[in-house]
């Protein structure tokens, strides 16, 4: 029921442009986005609340810092967390955190079940001391897709039973800070894994992401502190036993209701009087949730001409609905960041996974193909990042307004644009739409501090003809 008023709205918005809630946007560039405050909550804010952080190694300070300092919660949902030193320091920091000793301060922890108990030594283990000092005041809890279940749960080995979903939202609040990024919680993604980063003071995003990692919750596994793990006691359908389709239904209520009360409550305020707006876009295509999808389909589509768009992606696998539209219905000039095989986080793996950076090329030449037999070839390029000693795991979107210097909105999240981001994973990523020159300014200096590593990608590169077969069958699984 209610994932139908959100897909009718979402189409009324696209037949009907002009109606909105508000109109809140003042300039030319901006109006234009003014459908946006149908499909998805709408956060006034001021542009100085956001910051940009350049790399691994300031993520992971703010991280320490924040991890100390705060007073009231401590939310963190990504895919894993390590368990280096590196990632022990985080565990410390917060244990040592004289609130969370007292017993006055929240810590909700949201991580993916397959990932996050790959091996012995794992997320679950990384993350006990935080449970045994405090369990009054901690929740853990793991994310399982209904799709791996049966005879699959039970033979498919670690790292493959990966393929089939995941919980791959990166959201990291403190109290009523919000560090959103595309990188999960270890060891390279704190050293020299290059991925993007922005830090937002602001309470009301902080309460919604906070709201929508408890409704997750609700339907994951909670961890104790003896390492069980268990159905959260007000949820009743397992995810991989018993009626996979009432988890679907159940689940995707929870998660589309919650949006929709959002979005309606939010959105009756005014938003007039700011510089800066944000929507939280989420995608949760197993469970029905499409919000994400529509929204950047719609923000590629409808590109004018003279306008850019800025496309990043750590693994370049789009969706062909993403691709069709790049080719045949934007009319903007836009230009694809992905990983140089070399920045591939896959590289050098173990087994079949080690070749999965040439799954990538593969797809990638193809698409090349594609668009040049439509004549597309001066409107779109493809660029590999390659920067000796990093891999690349950056993602998301940057407009530029016809013959404009500067952005004015840009996607900042977890999605890769690519297949299993569409279908398989629970994902979300802001869209902040900015009238403020000065943080224009530093979006487009993110952008070009990302792309100045990058080369024209490489047409003719060889890939093993196995990769050809497997990509054929699985691409929808990476």
């Amino acid at each position: 029921m209610i994932r139908r008023i959100l897909s009718n709205v979402f189409e009324t918005t696209v037949q009907n442009e002009g109606v909105v809630h508000h109109k809140p946007f003042t300039k030319t560039e901006t109006i234009p986005f003014e459908w946006l405050t149908n499909v998805a909550p709408c956060f006034p804010v001021k542009s100085s609340n956001i910051s940009i952080l350049n790399g691994p190694h300031q993520f992971y300070d703010v991280l320490l810092r924040y991890s100390e300092t705060a007073s009231e919660r401590i939310t963190l949902a990504s895919l894993y967390f390590g368990n280096g030193k590196l990632e022990k320091e985080i565990v410390e920091r917060i244990m040592s955190n004289i609130n969370f000793k007292e017993k006055k301060m929240n810590v909700n922890i949201l991580l993916d079940y397959t990932r996050g108990s790959r091996y012995s030594d794992n997320s679950r283990t990384a993350l006990l001391p935080l449970l045994k000092q405090n369990s009054e005041n901690c929740r853990i809890s793991l994310y399982h897709t209904p799709v791996l279940r049966g005879v699959l749960k039970k033979v498919l080995p670690h790292r493959w039973n990966e393929l089939l979903g995941l919980q791959h939202m990166k959201l990291y609040i403190f109290d009523d800070t919000l560090l959103i990024s595309g990188a999960n919680l270890s060891n390279d993604y704190f050293t020299n894994r290059q991925d993007r980063y922005f830090l937002i003071k602001d309470k009301k995003i902080c309460n919604f992401y906070s709201g929508l990692i408890q409704r997750v919750q609700m339907f994951s596994f909670a961890m104790d502190s003896n390492n069980n793990i268990n159905l959260n006691s007000k949820w009743q359908v397992s995810p991989f036993e018993g009626d996979k389709k009432r988890f679907v239904e159940e689940a995707g209520e929870l998660v589309d209701s919650y949006l929709l009360e959002a979005k309606e409550e939010q959105n009756s305020h005014k938003t007039e009087g700011n510089d800066t707006w944000i929507f939280p876009l989420v995608q949760m295509g197993q469970l029905g949730v499409e919000q994400d999808a529509l929204v950047t389909e719609k923000l590629m589509r409808k590109a004018p001409s003279n306008s850019k768009l800025k496309i990043a992606t750590g693994y370049f696998n789009l969706t062909q609905d993403y691709m069709n539209n790049l080719i045949h219905n934007t009319e903007a000039d836009c230009d694809i960041l992905m990983a140089h095989p070399k920045a591939n986080g896959f590289l050098g793996a173990k087994g079949i996974a080690g070749d999965i950076p040439y799954a990538y090329c593969l797809i990638a030449q193809k698409f090349k193909k594609k668009f040049k037999k439509f004549g597309q070839e001066e409107r779109i390029s493809l660029i590999e990042y390659l920067r000796d000693g990093w891999t690349y795991h950056g993602k998301g979107l940057w407009y530029y307004p016809p013959n404009a210097k500067y952005p004015c909105l840009t996607l900042i999240g977890s999605p890769n644009f690519g297949e299993r981001s569409v279908k398989r994973d629970l994902e979300t990523q802001l869209a902040i739409l900015t009238e403020n020159e000065e943080l224009q300014r530093k979006m487009h200096e993110e952008c070009q501090s990302l792309y100045k590593f990058g080369l024209p990608m490489e047409e003719n590169r060889a890939v093993p003809k196995w990769v050809h077969g497997f990509v054929y069958i699985f691409r929808t699984y990476f």
